[in-house]
């Protein structure tokens, strides 16, 4: 389903998706990630946000089963919160083809947009809260910023991969399948990041930022110098 940003409120499209009635979405979570890759490659590094934004959906039972603003999208309640959750289909570098169109029909100001993405700059299976940031290399993050007209002002949920073996190519690293160690760290964090997810929506993001970054802080110290 194409994004019409311009559509009339007066003349509701039957087609399209809405916000749930009478409410104000609480937060907006999105993944940066690339397009298209074979079924045997569905748990490889570049693909860790898809990853968190399906395990919070299943645990919550919102169903990402329609296609809006080229993106993969559902929509449901935790608790009294109504959220939007989207995957973007577009290529990595063009994710924000897709997050820029669906906050802008939502009008989500962006202090309620979420996005997760995979980070090299931390170890396997460590994730960090932040308010705001630069793109920092991500191309996925820094399509999303030029679609927001280059406003800085969301959160991420940085999920750590860690950084390729000796002289690998990081676009060779991105593409491979998790060992064995390196998915049981992955499985533990988007556990964790469920989580933390669900207390972002009760408590906010300062409050849970604060907290959560600090046990992740240990687990980075812990898991910095092992092997994934």
């Amino acid at each position: 389903m194409g994004c019409n940003r311009n559509q009339n409120p007066n003349k509701p499209n039957r087609n399209a998706i809405c916000p749930p009635l009478g409410q104000t979405v609480k937060f907006y979570f999105l993944d940066t990630v690339t397009l298209s890759v074979a079924p045997n490659q569905s748990k490889i590094s570049v693909h860790v946000g898809f990853e968190m934004i399906d395990a919070f959906a299943e645990s919550q039972g919102i169903s990402m089963n329609t296609v809006h603003c080229k993106a993969t999208f559902g929509q449901g309640f935790v608790g009294d919160a109504p959220v939007l959750l989207a995957k973007p289909q577009t290529y990595m570098n063009l994710s924000g083809e897709s997050t820029g169109p669906l906050a802008a029909y939502y009008k989500l100001p962006l202090n309620r947009v979420l996005v997760f993405h995979d980070d090299m700059g931390l170890p396997c299976g460590v994730l960090r809260l932040r308010h705001n940031g630069g793109h920092g290399g991500h191309n996925g993050l820094k399509s999303v910023m030029n679609n927001f007209r280059g406003n800085r002002e969301f959160a991420r949920l940085r999920i750590g991969i860690g950084r390729p073996p000796g002289q690998m190519d990081p676009k060779a690293f991105l593409l491979q399948k998790f060992n064995a160690i390196a998915r049981e760290r992955i499985d533990t964090a988007l556990q964790e990041g469920v989580e933390v997810l669900k207390l972002l929506l009760s408590k906010g993001l300062t409050e849970s930022a604060r907290h959560f970054n600090t046990i992740q802080k240990y687990k980075h110290i812990r898991l910095q110098n092992m092997p994934a």
